[in-house]
């Protein structure tokens, strides 16, 4: 059944007005499975909302109750609006309006899809994003020499998935003077060839020589690629995301939220961090303009202590195992990025930082004690990704109050190749979902788009199944650190709430609350493990409005 009468609400404005009968609201929707998220409650069979707000959720409607907008869900599975807790939204954008390289699983296929998309760009145009995987055709690193010849006059800039690596070919190379001479960035790598040219593949912070000079899109390709995002999200079920960003930019994230939401077209909810390197500027922008509003909110940093398993720059304790000479980098000094987390701690901004080997992870839980002393838990610190932690670390980072900012979909992903970098000792707290649960910790899920992909429902299937992209490991990859469907869909909506200092009035399906939900095509928690991958999104809903509907022909 399609659910055309919900698009009835974004005409609909009508007030909570009374009637001869008692009240008149704006929708109601009924004769669904109605999952609310709280703890203990059962399942609603009707939800009535009002002016944005939940005025109603229970079994059955009030007499007094009543609304020119009848909903009936005929079963359908309704549940808070999924948040995500780390993505890069723009970046994501980008990608959708370029070259997708996600799933190439030759080198030429691989050269194919550049230099076939290079030839439709007008001169002066750049390739960018791409999000390759080298382990999809065994692991070869790809080299400038692949396209450098047909492409001699296009620059071409395109980032791995995990956004720690990325290859540029020559002409990318001189627009940022990148030679045999030049030496890499601290926190960097140039990977050069046997004579020290070379080969167009950097890492960490050496991608920032070439960032710095890929020319700024206009306003308008921003706003084309922040719709090309947003309409994406709707149609997976996001009501909120956390967007972050990897590196300052004249134009920052803030600034293109802000923009979007000037121009009207904003309908998804966000919380915008800033690059670490710059909160003063930040700082400076909540004394002046506050933090937002109910759809855009800001005063979040965003650092780095390292960087990728995939790129062998995590920072670990031990060697790598398949890179005896490595231990991964730093990719700030420690000492720096404890200055940076401390002024802006005092300036009342929030931290979020990214760590995902063990000695990383240790550092920065390090650093965050220091910093809050015995306030920390009031915090809400975030630690983004918190991949390979010990067993300790996952004790003190729940015994802290650090909220645990994963997403699910890397283990699925990472799994395939993940045990030929570290070995099985270090596998056993890897993407540890169980462990911190159980050890009270704050478990909260997103995706890392366009890293991974963005949908909250593929990252359910992957928590709670963890079976590899390569199905390998059917049972699952480290299967003692499975989750629960409602455990997993929890981390998506309450505890993200949490996260964002919005548990009052976000989260969960609960009156006076937020009217922002989804509808699914099937209840997850009844749905077989394997199966929960195909379920749609049928409706998402913002303030009560519906922002996405599926038509007939995306069934």
């Amino acid at each position: 059944m399609r659910y055309t009468v919900l698009i009835l609400l974004s005409v609909f404005t009508l007030g909570c007005q009374p009637t001869e009968k008692g009240l008149n609201v704006d929708a109601i929707y009924s004769k669904g499975v109605i999952w609310t998220g709280v703890q203990g409650m059962p399942d609603a069979r009707v939800v009535a909302v009002n002016d944005g707000d939940i005025v109603f959720v229970g079994q059955k409607l009030p007499a007094n109750m009543s609304s020119d907008v009848n909903v009936d869900l005929s079963g359908k599975f309704v549940m808070p609006g999924f948040m995500d807790n780390h993505v890069h939204f723009m970046e994501g954008g980008a990608a959708l309006a370029s070259v997708d390289l996600r799933d190439a699983k030759t080198p030429a296929e691989f050269k194919r899809r550049i230099i076939d998309y290079a030839e439709t760009l007008p001169a002066g145009r750049w390739v960018l994003n791409g999000n390759w995987d080298q382990t999809q055709w065994g692991g070869e690193l790809p080299h400038k020499d692949w396209i450098d010849t047909e492409t001699s006059d296009t620059p071409v800039f395109v980032i791995r998935t995990d956004g720690h690596m990325a290859l540029a070919n020559s002409a990318a190379l001189r627009a940022a003077g990148i030679n045999q001479d030049t030496k890499a960035p601290e926190g960097g790598i140039i990977m050069r060839d046997a004579a020290g040219q070379p080969t167009g593949i950097l890492k960490g912070n050496a991608l920032n020589l070439v960032l710095s000079v890929v020319p700024t899109p206009s306003n308008d390709e921003l706003m084309e690629q922040f719709s090309l995002a947003q309409d994406h999200a709707l149609s997976l079920g996001l009501t909120k995301v956390h967007a972050v960003t990897a590196y300052p930019t004249e134009t920052t994230m803030l600034d293109i939220f802000q923009m979007a939401q000037t121009r009207g077209i904003m309908k998804i909810r966000a919380q915008v961090s800033t690059p670490i390197e710059a909160w003063q500027t930040m700082e400076d922008e909540v004394q002046s303009n506050g933090r937002g509003d109910d759809l855009l909110k800001w005063g979040g940093i965003k650092g780095f202590i390292d960087g990728s398993l995939g790129a062998r720059t995590a920072w670990m304790y031990e060697p790598y195992t398949d890179a005896p000479d490595s231990t991964g980098l730093p990719l700030n000094e420690p000492d720096v990025l404890a200055g940076w987390m401390q002024g802006a701690d005092q300036a009342g901004l929030e931290l979020s930082i990214h760590a995902l080997g063990d000695k990383g992870i240790d550092t920065v839980i390090a650093q965050m004690k220091d910093i809050a002393g015995d306030d920390i838990r009031e915090r809400r610190y975030r630690i983004e990704h918190f991949q390979h932690p010990t067993e300790r670390a996952i004790q003190e980072l729940a015994d802290a109050g650090i909220i645990a900012s994963m997403q699910p979909y890397h283990a699925i992903d990472d799994g395939r190749w993940a045990e030929d970098r570290i070995g099985g000792d270090r596998l056993k707290t890897t993407y540890a979902f169980r462990s911190i649960l159980d050890s009270g910790g704050k478990l909260t899920f997103g995706s890392d788009w366009p890293v991974a992909p963005l949908s909250p429902i593929l990252g359910v299937y992957a928590a709670v199944t963890r079976r590899t992209l390569d199905d390998a490991n059917p049972e699952g990859w480290v299967p003692e650190q499975k989750i629960t469907v409602e455990e997993a869909l929890t981390a998506y909506t309450s505890t993200n709430a949490y996260g964002f200092k919005e548990e009052e009035i976000a989260g969960t399906l609960e009156k006076g609350k937020r009217a922002d939900f989804v509808v699914l095509s099937a209840d997850p928690r009844k749905t077989p493990a394997y199966d929960i991958a195909a379920i749609k999104v049928q409706e998402t809903v913002i303030d009560g409005k519906v922002v996405y509907s599926r038509s007939d022909n995306d069934r």
